[in-house]
C-alpha cells in the first residue's frame, strides 16, 4: 500500500504544472552605500521581464516584481547582482502555484523550470506561496551547508540533474533549483 502511495504522489508531482513567479524578494551582500543599491537597482531594472524594482537601503534588500508571463529565471537575477560587484546573501519568490504536489525530497518541474523541494510536508500547493532558494550562491556557506541534511541526491551540491534524477526524467546537467516553503507572502 505504501508503494502505491509512493507511485501515485511521484506520478502527481512530476506532471508539468503551472506557476508564476510573481516578485522576487533578494538579500545583497557587499553593499555598502547608496550608490551600491542604485548599481543593483540599474542593474535588475533593465533586465527583461522585470516590471519595477524596490530597494531597502538600510537591509540590502529588493523588492523585484514581475510582468505577467515573464520567465526570468533566478540565475539571471544572480548574475545581474554579480555583474553590479555584489553577491546574493538570500532569494526567496512568491510564486503562484495551480494544482502542484509538493513532496519532500522530490523534483517538480513548474512552467519549465524544475523545483526540488526540501524539508516540506507533503501537499498540493494552490494558490500563492512564498519559497525560498536554497541553491550554492543563493544563501550563505553556512545555510547551504545545513540543507545537505535535507537530501542525500548529489544535485544538491551541483545545481544540476545527475545520475540521482534520471528516476524524475530530468536531462543530464539539466539546472534545478532546491527549494523549501516559506511563510505565506
Amino acid at each position: 500500500m505504501k508503494k502505491l502511495i509512493w507511485v501515485a504522489l511521484f506520478g502527481a508531482a512530476f506532471f508539468p504544472s503551472h506557476a508564476q513567479v510573481r516578485k522576487i524578494f533578494l538579500q545583497a551582500s557587499g553593499l555598502t552605500c547608496s550608490m551600491c543599491s542604485n548599481a543593483i537597482n540599474k542593474s535588475l531594472s533593465s533586465l527583461e521581464g522585470v516590471a519595477a524594482v524596490r530597494a531597502n537601503i538600510r537591509n540590502s534588500s529588493f523588492e523585484i516584481n514581475l510582468s505577467e508571463g515573464s520567465s526570468v529565471s533566478f540565475d539571471q537575477i544572480k548574475k545581474r547582482v554579480e555583474d553590479a560587484g555584489f553577491f546574493v546573501a538570500g532569494l526567496e519568490a512568491s510564486v503562484l502555484f495551480s494544482h502542484t504536489a509538493a513532496a519532500n525530497d522530490t523534483h517538480v518541474r513548474v512552467a519549465g523550470t524544475v523545483f526540488h523541494f526540501l524539508h516540506v510536508r507533503d501537499q498540493e500547493l494552490n494558490g500563492e506561496f512564498r519559497i525560498k532558494v536554497l541553491d550554492k550562491g543563493f544563501v550563505t556557506a553556512k545555510e547551504f551547508k545545513k540543507g545537505n541534511a535535507y537530501t542525500a541526491m548529489a544535485c544538491y551540491r551541483t545545481g544540476v540533474a545527475g545520475s540521482c534524477c534520471s528516476s524524475y526524467g530530468l536531462t543530464p546537467g539539466e539546472r534545478i533549483y532546491h527549494v523549501t516553503l516559506t511563510d505565506a507572502p
